[in-house]
């Protein structure tokens, strides 16, 4: 044979994987987020109740800034925490399929995703990839 000439492509099946898709949130959004709403929560003390005549609006401020925040932030964690676990509860199973190497190295890059059938059709029985179990790039898989 010349190395002109394609060699015969082994047909390998393909992988399969099951796997558990869920939408779990993001803590960083949500620490910052309850630190954010501790900040105002001081400046409402602050700035809105009336207060002795002593003490400088900004010092009041300044003192009830930290303890506001790390509250603010527990709380966020807290949120953050109950939404992961409902997240767990909501879990769905799927399945997964390698995509061969071939493919990959003869379309140079992998295959898209399906779109999805409508309601009430055969294909609709089918279970493809959804948006949640698909990578930033298309390719099957969970996300991270």
């Amino acid at each position: 044979m010349s190395s002109d000439q394609p060699t015969p492509e082994r047909h390998e099946i393909p992988e399969r994987r099951e796997i558990t898709v869920r939408r779990a949130p993001k803590y960083v959004p949500f620490l910052i987020l309850g630190g954010l709403v501790g900040f105002a929560a001081a400046a409402g003390i602050a700035y809105a109740l009336p207060g002795d005549a002593s003490y400088d609006r900004g010092a009041v401020y300044g003192f009830f800034m930290v303890p506001c925040a790390a509250a603010g932030v527990i709380l966020g964690a807290i949120a953050a925490l109950v939404l992961d676990r409902t997240s767990v509860r909501r879990a769905r199973r799927g399945v997964v399929e390698a995509v061969p190497e071939a493919e990959i190295s003869a379309e140079g890059t992998a295959p898209a995703t399906r779109p999805a059938p409508e309601p009430g059709t055969a294909a609709a029985a089918e279970p493809g990839p959804t948006p949640e179990q698909t990578t930033d790039n298309g390719e099957p898989g969970p996300r991270s």
